[in-house]
């Protein structure tokens, strides 16, 4: 997998929601790298800012999570399932993200426990840290029912 046609097929995001372009590297079950180029056209940056554009924190958080997604569906390998975006801690922004940046987006498993995962990921643009999180995921099938009321966390 180290293109945007074999990304996209792992993920059931499309345009303007999905957030990774490629997928560079990935080691077996326990890390993945990949990127996200920031385009003027992008479009939130019509109303985050005006004159100002600023890539939104949530949206680099998402394309980390998108990303995560990629590793966990690819090593669960279950036809139809999806990876949901279930959690996030010590999430900070160190620089903004502008017009014209590249996001490397780089995932490490922290825990894995049946479907659930837990990374912690950084996002850097030219080997500087712009944002860093740990994020939780639960890769479950597509139709099924999550809506348990359970809190994910005490899982993890």
């Amino acid at each position: 997998m180290t293109d945007f046609r074999e990304a996209i097929r792992a993920l059931p995001h499309r345009y303007p929601f999905l957030l990774v372009d490629r997928i560079l590297e990935i080691e077996g079950d326990k890390r993945i790298v990949g990127l996200k180029n920031v385009t003027i056209n992008e479009p939130f940056f019509q109303g985050h800012f005006p004159g100002h554009p600023i890539m939104p924190g949530v949206l680099i958080l998402e394309a980390m999570a998108q990303v995560a997604g990629v590793l966990a569906l690819q090593v669960m390998d279950q036809k139809g399932s999806l990876a949901y975006f279930v959690g996030i801690d010590k999430a900070r922004f160190r620089k903004p993200v502008l017009p014209g940046d590249q996001l490397r987006l780089e995932l490490e498993v922290l825990k894995r426990r049946g479907p659930f995962w837990r990374f912690q990921g950084r996002a850097l643009v030219e080997d500087r840290l712009v944002c860093e999180a740990e994020l939780e995921a639960m890769v479950v099938q597509e139709g099924e029912n999550i809506g348990s009321g359970e809190d994910s966390s005490s899982r993890s």
